[in-house]
């Protein structure tokens, strides 16, 4: 059964699982899997190459007419394979259970025909791609872009930020220049001007202070090894 096909248990988007290849690097691929009934579904991920990819979650239970993500990482490999050709396939097992089924309580045999369940199987194939294809994972590509719009906005706040401390050291030189012609002269408008120019530092203070408070957290995850696809 192949994925996105009608009737059945579950359906997966996309119908293939498409990696960017690049050598010293891991990629990753998600894919959404529907329950399409009005029953709980078990489904369980098995591939051909269990040490190439981690596949978070490999196993779980999706409640009625609900969905989950599943996310496949191919490992950072060594060596280009021939022709950017690959041969991995991935196996999406599912299965009706009984309401509020824990994946952890499923029985052993859950998924194998010996225990008198109706089993069904999605088959998916790997399509490795070059970097510059531009036919890569949506969610990497949406990660590049945000991190192009980061260091766009990071590079003119540092340039605004500059600016800022170089007006600061201007107005500080021009603050000593007019302390030291009152020493020597007791200029009677010096408090005014002083005032004045103390005000404007203290404006420029803040806001280098407001340009040092933006860094926007980063979450890292976990991933779990896949099944190994038996024949």
């Amino acid at each position: 059964m192949s994925a996105g096909g009608g009737n059945q248990l579950i359906s997966v988007l996309p119908e293939e699982l498409r990696f960017q290849f690049e050598l010293e690097k891991q990629s990753f691929c998600d894919l959404k899997v529907s329950n399409n009934t009005e029953n709980h579904v078990a489904f369980k991920v098995k591939t051909t190459s269990p040490k190439k990819y981690f596949v978070r979650p490999n196993t779980g239970v999706i409640q009625a007419w609900d969905s989950c993500v599943i996310r496949v990482t191919l490992q950072a490999q060594r060596e280009y394979p021939p022709d950017m050709q690959c041969k991995d396939k991935f196996l999406l097992q599912s299965t009706i259970v009984p309401p509020d089924s824990d994946i952890d309580e499923l029985p052993q045999d859950t998924f194998t025909k010996e225990s008198g369940r109706t089993i069904e199987e999605c088959k998916l194939r790997v399509v490795y791609l070059t970097p510059g294809s531009g036919q890569g994972n949506e969610d990497g590509a949406s990660m590049r872009g945000l991190d192009t719009n980061s260091n766009q906005t990071f590079q003119r706040l540092k340039e605004e930020r500059d600016s800022a401390v170089r007006q600061t050291q201007t107005l500080q030189q021009e603050l000593d220049i007019l302390k030291r012609r009152r020493y020597r002269k007791g200029d009677p408008s010096f408090s005014f001007t002083f005032a004045i120019f103390m005000g404007l530092i203290g404006l420029m203070v803040g806001f280098l202070l407001n340009l040092s408070l933006s860094s926007p957290p980063i979450e890292v995850s976990q991933s779990t090894e896949s099944s190994p696809l038996m024949d």
